[in-house]
């Protein structure tokens, strides 16, 4: 079967994509996605605290501290974590998640061993995927390879 030879033109020779969003919109990108994703943590923890009774303002109230907690925890993870050597972002990320998942679980009114046990089990799966994600996309002094 015959295929068609490369030609000069199109995709960079550096194998790197090229980049469609302007540098305004990662700066904005960078605040709405931690905001966004906070609205949606604070939300979840709302409903599970409430275990679906009536939606009252102590609720609300909760809610939106939880997602404004998380929203700057996440922005502070995102920007200052990746400066950090591999090992770290690796634990700092395993942290974050765990600590995450497991208030979450504990809002839903399960045992605190349980919740613990949980997080635990999460923080590990975390640890793995995050640690082979930055050593196979870092070198030794941290720089991203693609």
């Amino acid at each position: 079967m015959a295929q068609a030879a490369p030609t000069s033109g199109g995709m960079p020779r550096s194998g790197r994509t090229p980049d469609v969003f302007s540098a305004q919109m990662h700066a904005r990108a960078r605040v709405a996605i931690p905001v966004v994703t906070g609205l949606i943590y604070g939300y979840w923890a709302a409903a599970n605290r409430r275990m679906g009774g009536p939606i009252t303002g102590w609720n609300l109230l909760f809610g939106f501290l939880t997602a404004l907690v998380f929203a700057v925890v996440l922005f502070g993870v995102l920007t200052f974590a990746p400066r950090l050597s591999r090992e770290l972002h690796a634990v700092v990320w395993t942290a974050f998640m765990g600590v995450a998942f497991g208030f979450l679980y504990s809002q839903s009114g399960d045992s605190i061993l349980r919740s613990v046990a949980m997080s635990l089990a999460v923080a590990a799966v975390t640890f793995i995927v995050m640690f082979y994600r930055f050593y196979t996309h870092e070198d030794a002094a941290g720089h991203r390879i693609r």
